[in-house]
């Protein structure tokens, strides 16, 4: 039941690039999501996205930090920018991830 939506009600069909980045104390961390030609940018209102809502059975992590890139004035990416501030949210985010993971085929490769 992991789902991301850009929009309430709206499931995002694409699948996302994710970048993770954690403080070394662990305190902290960053989570970066890349859509390139996302469902919702082909509605031709870019009106509806007020954010990214990643729903999962526990509840929903929102961030509002959602920007749209655009090549020669047509919208091809969504990228969205998760910020994590303490150790209780980097797990909640990882037990979402790996519900998303699973469900969408994704796996984890080291930088």
């Amino acid at each position: 039941m992991a789902k991301i939506q850009f929009s309430r009600g709206i499931d995002e069909e694409v699948i996302p690039e994710v970048r993770l980045t954690r403080s070394r104390t662990g305190d902290s961390g960053t989570a970066t999501f890349i859509f390139t030609n996302p469902n919702i940018l082909g509605q031709n209102s870019t009106d509806d996205i007020t954010g990214m809502y990643m729903i999962d059975e526990e509840g929903e992590i929102i961030t509002r930090e959602v920007k749209g890139k655009f090549v020669n004035g047509k919208p091809e990416a969504l990228e969205a920018l998760y910020l994590m501030k303490s150790a209780e949210e980097w797990d909640r985010f990882m037990r979402f991830m790996e519900r998303y993971a699973d469900e969408n085929g994704l796996g984890l490769s080291k930088a």
